[in-house]
């Protein structure tokens, strides 16, 4: 007899059966959206524009946890590495590398990943944690970085880049762009995600930060996500903020991403539809889970665990079609990666832009 199927799981208390709906429900209404959607467009971009401009969609990660197992998203008996990547790039056109922030990505992995996808399959990388300013724990560090730091730095169990020797901080970005570019070299580098936490605010120095992060980048697109609302708000009317950051943006060839997620908190940021690089537009959808955005030791995970209903993606809709038009590349991240609620809600948002 076959083992049983897990049940799906219990609704999270703070939210409601309609954006936590269990895997099976999600499951379903993935099916649902594939049925809709033309089948060019399963695992390929959409055009608009008359072939000027594209629309990318997909998830902030393939290889969660709570993604993996078999008959959530990937059918069974699909378990390897490769297996996984080969399926998740036959259904979707692009991924966002999400480990690339906690380690440093190695570039025998880059090259595996531009082996296994197609020709026009896109990453994007989220930046490491020490280039954007956060902690990362000194036990994730390569050997030779953390013989380079000083042992009161060494003995911590985290560090951050403002700690660092400059030669140190120089070798991670030097070691993260080097590992890159097997997928540079094969046209599947879409850009590096510059993620900034809630306590990164509009100063100088942050400013001149990231200046020099544009630099650094050496003509990689690099795209920025704020989480602090300050950057649209604060004393400045919050029109008057936003048009500093994005001009900011633009004269630095950066990316503004335009980010979906919940509102009323520090972090919160209201949902910007605009253009900052004309190669290059992004949209991260994270979900609305209010409750435990903010909240200190929740798994990760539970931060997105959040199915966008119907009425919340059509509403999406027009914003992603806005950045279209000013962009040649829009770039669709749903990083409500629990379970399959994000590649659910992908799907689902391609079949709108496709309706």
């Amino acid at each position: 007899m076959p083992p049983r199927a897990s049940p799906p799981p219990l609704p999270a208390p703070d939210l409601d059966p309609a954006h936590d709906a269990g895997f099976s429900v999600a499951g379903e209404r993935a099916a649902a959206a594939l049925a809709r959607t033309p089948v060019t467009l399963v695992g390929h971009p959409m055009m608009r524009r008359g072939g000027e401009a594209e629309i990318l969609v997909g998830t902030a990660s393939w290889t969660d946890p709570t993604i993996t197992r078999g008959g959530i998203f990937y059918p069974r008996g699909t378990t390897s590495a490769e297996d996984r990547l080969r399926w998740y790039a036959s259904q979707f056109p692009l991924v966002e590398v999400d480990s690339s922030y906690y380690s440093l990505p190695v570039r025998a992995n880059a090259q595996l990943w531009a082996d296994r996808t197609p020709a026009h399959f896109v990453f994007h990388l989220k930046a490491h944690a020490l280039m954007t300013g956060q902690p990362t724990e000194v036990a994730r560090l390569p050997e030779p970085f953390v013989d380079a730091l000083p042992p009161a730095l060494a003995d911590r169990p985290k560090v951050y880049a403002r700690d660092l020797p400059a030669d140190v901080y120089d070798a991670v970005w030097e070691t993260f762009l080097d590992a890159v570019q097997p997928l540079r070299a094969a046209g599947k580098l879409g850009g590096i995600l510059l993620q900034y936490p809630r306590w990164f605010l509009p100063t100088p120095e942050n400013k001149a930060h990231l200046a020099d992060t544009a630099a650094r980048l050496e003509g990689i697109p690099g795209a920025v996500e704020l989480r602090n609302r300050h950057w649209f708000g604060g004393t400045s009317s919050a029109g008057e903020r936003t048009t500093r950051t994005l001009a900011m943006l633009r004269d630095l060839g950066l990316t503004h991403v335009m980010v979906d997620g919940p509102q009323g908190l520090e972090s919160s940021v209201p949902m910007v539809a605009a253009v900052t690089t004309p190669g290059l537009a992004m949209a991260r959808l994270h979900g609305r889970r209010a409750a435990t955005w903010e909240a200190a030791r929740v798994p990760t995970v539970e931060r997105y665990r959040y199915l966008y209903d119907s009425a919340e993606l059509q509403a999406i809709v027009p914003q992603v079609e806005l950045l279209s038009a000013h962009a040649q590349r829009t770039t669709v991240f749903l990083n409500n990666c629990y379970g399959n609620y994000g590649t659910t809600n992908a799907r689902e948002l391609v079949a709108c832009l496709a309706g």
